[in-house]
């Protein structure tokens, strides 16, 4: 592997205003000397702007008060061909961390357009920009959802992965096939990253967790698929960021094979906490989480809360992250306990989302 230095270096960061996004481009402004980070976002209403609009907020400040980092924020989409090139040339970023999607399997059911939009043509934007610009990496989130209906668990990226049960799975697919095909064609070290049920503070109020405290708060029923009988691999969004920061920093061999072509510097991890937990067991931390941090009374009623409801179209039942390979090249694992990110995510909510998610 080729150890990339990105002191005084340009990242750019697309999907800047996103949950994961966000925490990566503040994670780089806080601890890497004199990085100036590109964000590009379009800002769109998938969910509440304000949580974007808090989490960019947030970046800004952090830049302002440490004179020796800079960070530029370009609304846009990545979709713009002209923008991301335009990008590129203006700011030549020495490793790119591409995490601008339309996420979301059941979104994709209803919104193929977004997710066609974003995830294809955006990456193939990204790609080309790569190439006419040529980057030291480019680091880009793929799903755990790629692993579709596999039986075999816990997932490895050695696995089959050819029968996605989602657009969104499909284009996440899509996005690794088109990257080997840039790797090989054009010698960029490309990096793949298999998230796994991302969650946290600030996060995604379309993930459950955030959903059903919504719905609980105002006194509506929440709906558990499968019975409650779905495992998850829900990994905590701090664990992502540190697996992310690590692997950009480290990119794929350029190399030579004997044809005289280049052997494509491409690879792949997982990102997961490679402890599925039970959707019930689930709901019932996050209950006990949301009482002890005051987001809910004592004498919550959960049983009149809750409801059990079969299998949604998309859906998988299981997700099991296999991270041994995430571990022998960068000496990582991701480790926080469900409880403790539930804990931190209800904190959070208490202190700054709750009197805005009261009807």
């Amino acid at each position: 592997m080729t150890v990339i230095d990105m002191e005084h270096k340009t990242v750019l960061v697309t999907g800047a205003a996103g949950f994961i996004g966000s925490n990566l481009a503040k994670r780089l402004l806080n601890t890497v000397s004199g990085i100036h980070i590109i964000g590009i976002d379009n800002m769109n209403a998938y969910y509440d702007v304000s949580l974007k609009e808090a989490r960019l907020a947030e970046l800004n400040e952090i830049a302002e008060k440490n004179p020796d980092v800079a960070f530029t924020f370009i609304k846009g989409s990545i979709a713009d061909k002209a923008l991301v090139d335009s990008t590129f040339e203006q700011y030549h970023p020495a490793v790119v961390a591409n995490l601008a999607a339309q996420a979301g399997v059941r979104y994709s059911i209803t919104n193929p357009d977004a997710y066609v939009e974003s995830n294809l043509i955006g990456f193939y934007n990204i790609l080309e920009a790569c190439r006419h610009y040529p980057v030291d990496h480019l680091v880009y989130a793929s799903s755990s959802s790629v692993y579709g209906s596999n039986k075999k668990v816990p997932y490895s990226t050695d696995d089959k992965v050819d029968n996605p049960v989602s657009l969104y799975a499909a284009t996440k697919k899509s996005n690794e096939l088109m990257a080997h095909a840039y790797s090989k064609l054009y010698d960029i070290p490309s990096t793949g990253l298999r998230f796994f049920t991302v969650y946290g503070p600030a996060g995604r109020p379309d993930m459950a967790y955030f959903g059903f405290t919504n719905k609980l708060l105002n006194g509506d029923t929440i709906k558990i698929f499968n019975y409650g009988n779905c495992k998850r691999d829900f990994t905590y969004v701090d664990d992502i960021v540190e697996g992310v920061v690590r692997v950009m920093g480290k990119a794929p061999d350029r190399q030579t094979g004997d044809d005289g072509l280049p052997v494509p510097p491409y690879a792949l991890y997982n990102i997961g906490n490679s402890h599925p937990e039970n959707l019930l067991e689930f709901v019932t931390i996050l209950q006990e989480e949301l009482i002890r941090a005051g987001v809910l009374p004592e004498d919550y009623d959960f049983e009149a809360h809750k409801e059990l409801v079969p299998m949604q179209p998309g859906d998988v039942p299981v997700t099991y992250a296999d991270t041994s390979a995430l571990e022998r090249d960068f000496g990582f694992k991701p480790s926080t306990s469900l409880r403790e990110g539930l804990r931190r995510f209800a904190e959070w909510y208490k202190a700054s989302y709750m009197d805005a998610a009261r009807h």
